[in-house]
């Protein structure tokens, strides 16, 4: 059985994705008078929609880290999963800073949980899933890893 999750729904950032639809929209209506719109059509999709992910192959027992091209094409490298690895969780911060003519700046700082892979060194793999809170992740941490058949790494909060 295939598991997917989706980590970000915009890779390159929520101002990127909003110019990158821009250009889709732009790129549609100059294609109409000229065929070199269709390249800045393409260019704006790709920005706009591409986006991480991961695939969990349970029978498998591997994992993939996916970059979806377009929001649609999975690509990405298959993990074996081993019975050292563990699970994790893993506060992220990140924050984007967009600048406009005016010299002023506009920047969105968000904050998530999510459980990562470990190897048996205690090294990070992979993103697995994203979660708003540490409580939703606690409770999601334990079924996967019986899924997974690894471990969850002891830790504090």
């Amino acid at each position: 059985m295939l598991i997917e999750n989706k980590i970000d729904n915009k890779t390159f950032g929520p101002f990127a994705s909003s110019i990158g639809l821009i250009f889709l929209i732009a790129g549609s209506v100059f294609s109409f008078f000229n065929l070199s719109g269709l390249i800045l059509a393409i260019i704006g999709a790709f920005i706009a929609f591409t986006s991480t992910g991961t695939i969990i192959d349970t029978e498998g027992r591997r994992i993939k880290h996916a970059d979806y091209l377009f929001g649609i094409l999975p690509f990405g490298k298959w993990i074996n999963i081993t019975s050292d690895m563990k699970l994790g969780l893993r506060t992220i911060k990140r924050g984007y800073k967009m600048y406009s003519t005016t010299i002023q700046s506009t920047s969105i700082k968000t904050y998530d949980v999510r459980i990562c892979l470990y190897d048996s060194n205690n090294k990070q793999i992979m993103a697995v899933k994203k979660f708003p809170s540490s409580e939703s992740a606690l409770i999601e941490i334990e079924e996967l890893a019986l899924t997974m058949g690894v471990q969850v790494m002891k830790q504090n909060f």
